[in-house]
């Protein structure tokens, strides 16, 4: 029988490899958890990722798109003299805002590289991606500390439950950025 040509199945594997980790978490991600739910043969899922770390990072690599999604289409951080905080503010309410579901999964599996190493290039990726947007308007120590600060929000609003507060995120991230040199 001749091999069926699917071009898209890399892409379904990835996409039902992110749903299983949105409804079971990441230990229910397997081979044959991505196969099942992407309806494709468990040697398909194995064919296009030889271990489950490079599913996970194939899946992390294209969750962490959502936040540079939302800098994107805010364009802020392509002005030249934005207001940074409130910009960085406005970003991460548009985020959580979003699918919750999505920005929870993105930091599973964010979260994840603590405990499997091959993971832990694509969440710096996604640090540092962020870090050089903003360093464009500040220095690059500061930058990485306003990463750590938005992280540690995100973090707190998704672990809590509480409401994301705007007015206090840019409050805190203004105090972190230096006044602009005259």
């Amino acid at each position: 029988m001749p091999r069926r040509y699917d071009p898209d199945r890399r892409q379904r594997i990835i996409d039902a490899a992110i749903r299983v980790v949105g409804e079971k978490g990441l230990t229910g991600l397997s081979h044959r958890s991505a196969a099942a739910e992407a309806d494709v043969p468990l040697g398909s899922t194995t064919y296009h990722f030889k271990t489950l770390d490079e599913l996970m990072v194939a899946a992390l690599r294209q969750a962490s798109e959502g936040f540079a999604e939302v800098v994107a289409s805010r364009g802020g951080l392509e002005d030249p003299q934005p207001d940074l905080a409130a910009e960085l503010a406005g970003c991460l309410g548009e985020w959580l805002a979003g699918d919750r579901t999505g920005v929870e999964l993105e930091y599973e599996l964010y979260l994840a590289a603590l405990r499997r190493p091959a993971l832990r290039p694509v969440a710096a990726e996604w640090a540092e991606g962020v870090a050089e947007q903003i360093a464009r308007h500040t220095d690059p120590v500061t930058a990485r500390a306003l990463v750590a600060l938005m992280d540690g929000i995100c973090l707190q609003v998704l672990l809590t439950g509480a409401p994301y507060d705007e007015k206090y995120a840019r409050e805190v991230l203004a105090r972190m950025i230096p006044p602009p040199r005259s």
